[in-house]
């Protein structure tokens, strides 16, 4: 065999392994579409994929995973947003927290003026728990006189008649009225508890600021 024989065996031999399928480990597992539109593929991410959705695919050629760079960045985006609002309302209580101090410490003094204040207010419900008690004393009475008055609207057997519509009108703004002032009395007496827990937090605070 001559040397150009030999030129021509080994050129077919290149030809035919260029033209011979890839191994399987060797075949590309990334894929994506361009900002051109053509698909690339690599056994790594190919370059014209970067900031591109990229689909990782197996030896069978099936799509096993997608990279999505937007939704990494979104999240980026969320928890920086995230974080920023938990800070924002840390910083809102903060000040807050600040301003109540502040006013605090204009209100009092010392704290014999956060008891006297105390005092004060609890004087100030007891007043008006008396007076509502007064009110429903008085309308207990108005509703005892008209049942007496119905009494004369009744038949000899006991049976009601006929009441004029003025007077069930009135009986029935008195029991509207007894209702009203009966729920404020129970109010007004529930407010001492949160009269003491006030000046109790009061007194708390104003140790902590002044005793530092």
């Amino acid at each position: 065999m001559n040397s150009i024989d030999r030129i021509r065996i080994l050129a077919l031999c290149a030809s035919a392994l260029a033209l011979a399928p890839l191994p399987a480990d060797a075949q590309s597992t990334f894929r994506c579409q361009g900002k051109d539109g053509k698909k690339y593929y690599g056994n790594t991410v190919p370059p014209q994929c970067y900031g591109r959705l990229v689909e990782q695919l197996n030896k069978q050629g099936m799509v096993v995973k997608r990279i999505d760079p937007d939704a990494n960045d979104n999240k980026d985006l969320e928890a920086k947003a995230a974080e920023k609002a938990a800070k924002e309302k840390h910083d809102l209580a903060s000040r807050e927290t600040q301003r109540r101090n502040r006013a605090l410490l204009a209100t009092y003094t010392s704290e014999k003026d956060i008891e006297e204040q105390r005092s004060r207010a609890l004087a100030d419900n007891q007043k008006t728990v008396r007076e509502i008690e007064q009110r429903v004393t008085d309308l207990k009475k108005r509703r005892a006189s008209f049942d007496k008055e119905l009494e004369f609207y009744q038949d000899k057997k006991g049976a009601p008649a006929k009441v004029p519509p003025k007077l069930q009108e009135e009986i029935r703004q008195a029991e509207f009225d007894l209702k009203v002032q009966q729920e404020s009395l129970e109010m007004k007496k529930k407010e001492v508890n949160t009269i003491n827990a006030k000046y109790d937090d009061d007194k708390k605070r104003f140790i902590a600021l002044t005793k530092r």
